[in-house]
């Protein structure tokens, strides 16, 4: 596989949200931010590879075994972020690039090596899942922010959207993995949330709460 290719297969991998659903060529294209038809170029070339299915006006989705190598670009993608937080300490706002760059390593030695010197990590700086060598991982049962009803609080378990703007906000408003988070009030005009974090009450937009995910508590 080109890294090119990699990329592609990663990101109808995401777009499909992990399943072999069928995802259209412009999403695709959206996504890479390329022309339609450059996509529907390579997805024949995948097809060809037998990485994926692809039906003209339909869309694409990935085999068994395209899906075993998205899952494999995963897990080296955020080993990498977990490498990158503990062991070189970089902000969790930074490592999505370096870690892109990380993933197209086709050491699977290197890969085994990194999964054991950190643990055999579960979850990466965002709060996603890392498969297993096996390509296994625990679906956690989380709730967008704004979706959970006023009085209940829950633990932040991961982000929806891992842009360093995103995380930067975050980390100026002292919100981060592992906090317990209190819904107070919701205003009905604009969806916006008054919350607690850690005795603190704080005001964030509906935008915001759409992009953070909770453990609810029992």
């Amino acid at each position: 596989m080109t890294l090119s290719e990699e990329d592609y297969i990663k990101a109808i991998y995401h777009l499909g949200k992990g399943e072999n659903s069928i995802v259209s060529t412009n999403e695709v294209a959206e996504q890479m931010s390329t022309k339609p038809s450059s996509v529907t170029d390579m997805v024949k070339k995948l097809s060809d590879k037998g990485v994926a299915n692809y039906k003209k006006y339909k869309g694409v989705c990935l085999t068994e075994y395209g899906l075993k190598v998205a899952l494999t670009l995963v897990r080296k993608h955020r080993l990498w972020e977990v490498f990158l937080v503990e062991k070189l300490n970089f902000a969790w706002d930074e490592v999505h690039e370096v870690a892109e760059q990380l993933e197209h390593i086709k050491s699977e030695k290197l890969t085994d090596s990194l999964d054991k010197l950190l643990g055999f990590p579960q979850v990466d700086p965002h709060g996603d899942p890392i498969p297993s060598k096996n390509g296994e991982f625990k679906k956690a049962v989380k709730k967008l922010l704004n979706e959970i009803p006023v009085g209940t609080s829950g633990t932040c378990v991961g982000v929806r959207d891992s842009s360093a703007p995103f995380l930067k906000f975050l980390d100026k408003n002292k919100i981060a993995l592992g906090d317990t988070i209190l819904v107070l009030e919701k205003e009905e005009f604009d969806g916006s949330l008054y919350i607690q974090v850690k005795g603190e009450d704080i005001r964030i937009s509906d935008q915001i709460a759409a992009n953070l995910y909770l453990k609810i508590t029992e």
